[in-house]
């Protein structure tokens, strides 16, 4: 029998499968690729890529040679698109397996070229233009030049261009001027593709927040991410529902005295005497650590929301239980609940990044660092 688990990500697949039906329907024709990089931004890129599939997404995105492999060797046969590679990278193992490759300069294109030389088919390559993120992609002056690449590789059955797309720096403000300015750049880049290699491109510019505002650019497919796991990147999204929650259970409660100092740097102090309860799940498991210099940060336990006082821990966190004596009805083994999705008034990743200033990307990307936290995955 395994030990119980200290914390536990809890994984809504109801709520992934809710969240994906949605964007479809948002999508109208465009097809939706659903983005599983990062192991699905923490919540399992198997589990949420079979799920995806099943709510009718129809491709599936990673950032690297190795997520895609995860993926076909889950035995996932869906089209995927991998699309941020190092140098002196081996693409015959993703060629050989469909897997569609993001290419961005000429050295791109060559070692993709090798692989399909050494896979014995063509790579299915989609062409990423840098319309003004100044990420990865092809400049526009080197645009041109690259297209005369692609024709030779093409015309050599090397590698059979499927697509061109980009990535917009400002969709989570939806009238931004620069999402115009990129578009008409991206549409500029597109034109000169589908001429120079004399065939139709795909082409794909919206991600998650494009997807909910800007249905002008869905074109032929659409890239949700974050809102697959229903976090919100504009505000508004009413109808998504967080898929992630991360709970723990009360390992300890004391009373302790007036005046003294509770975790590391005695950051807070008991006003009267107090019962406090000790929550083993800390800054290794996923909880910032500046969230305890908030002095704002609750869980929900008992009942209700409650205080986290002092500092995160490494292990753990001290939830402040009230004046000691009071019936606060907490007892060793409850239940945590540290963030959900909301619905009962619970605290959620929005919360906590608002609170640390920085964006639920990051909260629920980080969860899950410690072999000791369970993952329970909820159809």
């Amino acid at each position: 029998m395994s030990a119980p688990a200290r914390a536990e990500v809890r994984i809504d697949l109801g709520a992934i499968r809710h969240n994906v039906r949605h964007l479809v329907l948002l999508g109208d024709d465009a097809a939706v690729m659903v983005v599983v990089k990062a192991d699905g931004y923490g919540h399992g890129a198997v589990d949420v890529a079979r799920t995806a599939l099943d709510a009718g997404a129809r491709w599936l995105g990673v950032c690297t040679l190795e997520e895609a492999a995860q993926l076909r060797a889950a035995g996932i046969t869906a089209p995927v698109l991998s699309w941020l590679h190092v140098p002196d990278e081996d693409f015959t193992g993703a060629v050989a397996t469909g897997v569609n490759l993001g290419v961005a300069s000429r050295r791109d294109l060559a070692a993709v070229a090798g692989g399909a030389r050494a896979a014995g088919r063509p790579a299915r390559i989609h062409l990423k233009i840098d319309t003004g993120l100044s990420r990865n992609g092809c400049p526009p002056h080197a645009w041109g030049d690259l297209l005369d690449a692609v024709a030779a590789h093409t015309e050599s059955g090397e590698v059979e261009p499927v697509a061109v797309w980009t990535h917009f720096a400002h969709a989570d403000a939806p009238a931004h001027p620069t999402i115009d300015s990129q578009t008409d750049r991206f549409d500029e880049a597109h034109a000169a593709a589908t001429t120079r290699l004399g065939r139709p491109l795909m082409a794909h510019l919206a991600n998650s927040a494009a997807t909910l505002t800007r249905p002008d650019l869905h074109r032929d497919l659409v890239r949700p991410g974050i809102a697959v796991y229903g976090l919100d990147p504009v505000g508004g999204g009413d109808h998504l529902r967080p898929a992630m929650s991360l709970r723990s259970r009360v390992a300890l409660v004391k009373t302790v005295a007036a005046g003294e100092g509770v975790s590391y740097g005695h950051i807070w102090s008991t006003p009267t005497d107090r019962d406090l309860a000790l929550v083993p799940v800390g800054y290794a498991d996923g909880v910032p650590r500046v969230l305890g210099a908030t002095g704002r940060f609750e869980v929900a336990v008992g009942g209700r929301c409650r205080p986290v006082v002092g500092r995160v821990c490494m292990d753990q966190v001290v939830v402040d239980l009230g004046p000691a004596g009071t019936d606060h009805g907490v007892v060793e083994g409850d239940e945590v609940l540290l963030f959900g999705d909301g619905r009962d008034g619970g605290p959620t990743a929005t919360e906590w990044a608002d609170l640390i200033g920085t964006i639920h990307y990051e909260i629920v990307t980080g969860v899950g660092g410690r072999p000791r936290l369970h993952r329970t995955v909820v159809a």
